[in-house]
């Protein structure tokens, strides 16, 4: 005879209710249900009433069909959320069921839940495995960009994710970092997708640059963050401590003044004075006066330096557009050269005058020489962007209006997304609306089109405002969230690693509602936990509690 899960004995328990309600014995109820009658007699037992933790009523409840799949979502529920979401472990897990009273109807043990937990991830990894081939069949092809970077908690671990969707594409561990172990990987990680990887964004490691941009042929985008960093790195630090010492000497030099003016007071104040010629006061308090004039100034110069370097690194990341900011016209790549050399020369400028050591200097020419690859990805953009409208073979107005009005738009918008502050939103927004304003005039040639046009139109124009990527910021992101769950397990298992990075893909939604295998495949995936409820096995019961023998005693007295 087969062994019947909870939900089945739930069911023939009900089963087994109605059938001696309606006059049958027993033993014939047990015959209609295929099971021995002794069977049918420990599953009728009633249940015994838990007090505060369990009341009878909930004891009733969780007996029945309905009752065991209640329980099945609590404890998936606690399980996925717990060790998939939050970054802890089984033994939070374990609490959480003593806790809450749930360990009343389930098994709460370690040795349970590990059980439940290790079928969870496998559950995952295969419920994504198909998840993906049943996406990526009807899936219409794709140029892409990837981000890429590795994280080294504890052992080296290679992430790269599609930024647009935030899709991630490859998230393994590796023995090493070079250029073709990260092409084998890619290449695994993109089989069965039809996309074309054109671009890579990522910081200069030489691994990564022969990676895409010998082995994928593909342009290579530098981060814009690691070229800040540089700039912060050579001159931060030097010149607070010279703002500091700055105000160091001005208080000093103030003192002194006070001193003298003080003692020239005091003297002047005595009834007799000493023979002999007087102090020369007025020179002293005016020599003090001067110094501390002098380190007035030198301390305005000081942090005027330190301000302006701040502003030459929040400069970078304005210039570093292929629209202007202010006025959503394209920036030509000749004209943003000459404004870029303008930083460069202002910052060298100011570690010369700063006294700055020859560490920093050569900070800020590693930093500068990125700008060529800066100025490159902005040539590649404006290329693939003319190819991409060309290629739909408009009229020369309305390749003009795509190319001048619906693409910057659509990239003020995108850049109002992440901006930091209120106002600038508020500006960028204000500036794309401007832009779009004169596409929505019913007399528009754009407007005289069909609807499917548009939608087309406005993708490819959305497409192409996507493809410019300053930053990989969001592999940054989750390189934070995989630091956060190795704190607590130090080496992911891979099957662990994998089910992490599914739950990434298929279950975690913006505010839009929409997954990131959603935004990439073009359609949305069956979802996850309903599917896991439907595969994973019902909860054990709890075993009966055994007594713990008593602590022996090792110090008991003989008797005399």
């Amino acid at each position: 005879m087969k062994h019947c899960s909870r939900l089945e004995r739930a069911e023939q328990r009900g089963a087994a209710v109605v059938g001696q309600e309606a006059g049958h014995s027993q033993r014939q109820v047990a015959a209609q249900l295929g099971v021995a009658r002794s069977t049918l007699q420990d599953w009728c037992v009633p249940p015994l009433a838990g007090g505060d933790v369990a009341p009878a009523m909930l004891m009733a409840f969780v007996q029945t069909p309905e009752g065991v799949k209640w329980l099945q979502r609590q404890v998936l529920a606690a399980q996925f959320v717990i060790t998939l979401l939050a970054g802890a472990g089984v033994r939070v897990v374990c609490q959480f069921l003593e806790l809450s009273g749930l360990s009343a109807f389930v098994g709460a043990s370690y040795g349970t839940q590990q059980q439940i937990n290790a079928a969870l991830e496998a559950t995952v990894v295969a419920l994504a495995d198909e998840q993906r081939r049943t996406l990526a069949a009807g899936m219409p092809g794709r140029q892409i960009t990837v981000c890429e970077d590795e994280t080294f908690d504890p052992a080296i671990c290679l992430v790269a994710l599609e930024p647009v969707s935030n899709f991630i594409l490859l998230e393994q561990y590796a023995p090493d970092r070079s250029a073709a172990t990260w092409t084998q990987a890619l290449t695994t990680a993109l089989a069965g997708l039809t996309v074309e990887v054109i671009q890579g964004t990522s910081d200069e490691a030489k691994g990564l640059l022969s990676h895409v941009q010998r082995a994928l042929g593909a342009h290579h985008s530098p981060d814009l963050f690691h070229v800040q960093y540089e700039v912060v790195k050579a001159t931060s630090l030097h010149l607070a401590r010279a703002v500091k010492q700055a105000e160091v000497a001005t208080a000093q030099a103030h003192t002194n003044w006070q001193a003298a003016r003080a003692a020239q007071a005091a003297f002047a104040r005595q009834s007799r004075h000493p023979r002999g010629r007087p102090p020369d006061f007025e020179a002293r308090t005016q020599a003090t006066l001067n110094v501390f004039v002098q380190a007035q100034r030198d301390q305005q110069q000081a942090q005027q330096r330190q301000a302006d370097a701040r502003e030459c690194v929040r400069e970078l990341s304005t210039l570093y557009h292929p629209y202007d900011l202010s006025t959503g016209q394209i920036q030509p790549v000749a004209p943003l050269a000459e404004r870029f050399r303008a930083v460069w020369a202002r910052l060298h400028q100011i570690a010369t005058a700063a006294e700055l050591p020859s560490r920093a200097h050569e900070r800020l020419a590693k930093a500068q020489r990125v700008t060529t690859q800066l100025l490159a990805t902005l040539t590649f953009f404006f290329a693939t962007l003319t190819t991409k409208v060309e290629a739909l073979n408009l009229p020369p107005a309305l390749e003009t209006a795509l190319t001048e009005q619906l693409i910057p738009a659509i990239y003020l918008e995108r850049v109002a997304e992440r901006a930091t502050q209120a106002a600038q939103r508020r500006t960028l927004r204000a500036l794309s609306a401007q832009l779009l304003a004169p596409l929505r005039q019913p007399e528009h040639l754009l407007q005289t089109r069909p609807a499917d046009d548009r939608q087309r139109l406005e993708q490819v124009a959305g497409d192409a405002a996507d493809l410019f990527q300053r930053s990989s910021s969001s592999v940054e992101g989750r390189n934070g969230q995989l630091s956060r769950h190795h704190q607590g397990h130090h080496r992911l298992s891979d099957r662990k690693l994998t089910a992490l990075t599914a739950v990434h893909n298929y279950f975690i939604q913006r505010p839009d509602g929409t997954t990131a295998a959603e935004r990439f495949f073009g359609r949305p995936p069956t979802p996850l936990f309903e599917q896991l409820l439907e595969r994973m096995p019902m909860p054990p019961s709890p075993a009966r509690r055994r007594p713990r023998p008593p602590k022996p005693i090792y110090l008991l007295p003989i008797a005399v």
